[in-house]
């Protein structure tokens, strides 16, 4: 008896689509492969596209097929990624993944003190977004495999996700990408984690056995595929017994670079609105913040929803600043200037920074246990806020790096 024919499909088709493609596989379909293009762009790129597909049918070993692609402007990237998926749709992938070449623009390291002030999310599976996304000079650009994307559309997001780390020039910034919540968010990793990812967002974090149990998998999958560099972690708090481990998941692992807050799940989950003056998060955002920074760790807020209110974005920044946070997530490209400039250390600030870096270094080389500022003891902690107080300062080219050489 002949197989039945199978059609499966991914991407998105249609006049307003760009950046993207839909393509569809027809199995069963007569003696060897046919591959039909319509782009937009095939005068210059139908070839390649092609050559492409050819590509990938040959590499999964599909006979008798019918591929269909209707382009609007794609990368090689997205395509690679919208064929896999529909060929793994049609239950032919058997396990197997096309991995295009490296961009060697895209395999830098981070640390895990770097500066987090913006970090702007992209859905997972709109690709359209990403080509651009380093040109706005974010501090991180966050994939997002979780809320953002349908449930019928997780898989296809894996995909581009991956292939988007492996292929887009990110101009320098944090590639990061928030999983789902576990178990499915354990599969996501090993899409990412092979694959240049710099930090790692786990939603709705609300125990340390999570992030233990996301970083076994981690260190696993980096063993697998030899993977050097450090990867970091994000928590991102989200509920009220979330807020109250808060310090207990900050301390789960050396992995972890910040906690972060979602305050639209947190105020769902006690049963009230968030509003613009933000009485019913207070408690959540200090606690957090305390244990941040009690485990070391930087303190990252929430999104501000409202993308034409500039304004109140500003007011937004300079209050989480006043609390601790250090970053603060966006959802559209351009709050992303307006926080930078918030997080900027004032005069007074500088100026109070060097004096206690200063006051540092001469005690350190007179070899004097104590640091005295005029009749003010120093301590610690005290040291370091000045001396990340001064390294914002040069980042934002404030003060020059040999400030302290004269």
């Amino acid at each position: 008896m002949k197989n039945p024919k199978i059609i499966a499909s991914s991407g998105q088709r249609g006049d307003k689509v760009r950046s993207d493609c839909f393509c569809q596989i027809e199995t069963n379909y007569s003696e060897g492969n046919e591959i039909l293009i319509k782009s937009k762009v095939e005068v210059m790129y139908g070839k390649s596209i092609h050559k492409l597909a050819s590509d990938i049918i040959e590499y999964f070993g599909i006979k008798n097929s019918k591929i269909l692609i209707e382009d609007s402007g794609a990368l090689p990237f997205i395509i690679a990624a919208r064929i896999e998926c529909a060929i793994n749709r049609a239950g032919l992938g058997n396990g197997k993944e096309y991995l295009l070449p490296i961009n060697k623009k895209n395999t830098y390291a981070t640390a895990i003190d770097r500066g987090r002030r913006s970090r702007l999310y992209l859905p997972g599976n709109e690709p359209k977004f990403f080509i651009n996304a380093g040109l706005h000079s974010p501090d991180g650009i966050i994939l997002d495999l979780e809320d953002s994307v349908a449930p019928s559309e997780k898989d296809a997001a894996q995909l581009i996700v991956r292939n988007a780390l492996r292929s887009v020039d990110f101009f320098g910034a944090e590639r990061m990408v928030r999983i789902n919540q576990f178990p499915r968010g354990l599969e996501d990793l090993k899409y990412i984690v092979p694959h240049n990812v710099n930090v790692i967002l786990l939603p709705k974090a609300e125990s340390a056995d999570s992030i233990k149990t996301m970083e076994e998998e981690v260190e696993k999958l980096k063993k697998q595929h030899e993977v050097k560099n450090e990867i970091y972690f994000m928590p991102i708090l989200e509920s009220a017994q979330g807020i109250i481990n808060a310090f207990e998941i900050a301390k789960a692992s050396k992995k972890n670079c910040a906690l972060a807050i979602g305050l639209e799940d947190y105020t769902a989950d006690i049963g009230t609105q968030r509003t613009a003056e933000g009485r019913e998060s207070y408690f959540a955002r200090t606690m957090l913040v305390n244990a941040a920074k009690a485990a070391g760790i930087q303190a990252i807020d929430t999104v501000f929803s409202d993308v034409n209110d500039m304004e109140g974005l500003r007011i937004s920044v300079l209050e989480a600043k006043s609390i601790g946070f250090e970053g603060k997530g966006c959802i559209h490209p351009r709050q992303i200037k307006v926080i930078h400039e918030a997080f900027v250390p004032t005069f007074d600030e500088i100026e109070k920074a060097k004096k206690i870096v200063t006051a540092f270094d001469d005690a350190k080389k007179k070899g004097l246990g104590v640091i005295a500022l005029g009749s003010k003891m120093i301590d610690a902690p005290v040291v370091k806020r000045a001396q990340n107080t001064i390294k914002l300062a040069i980042e934002n080219k404030l003060i020059p790096k040999n400030w302290n050489k004269n």
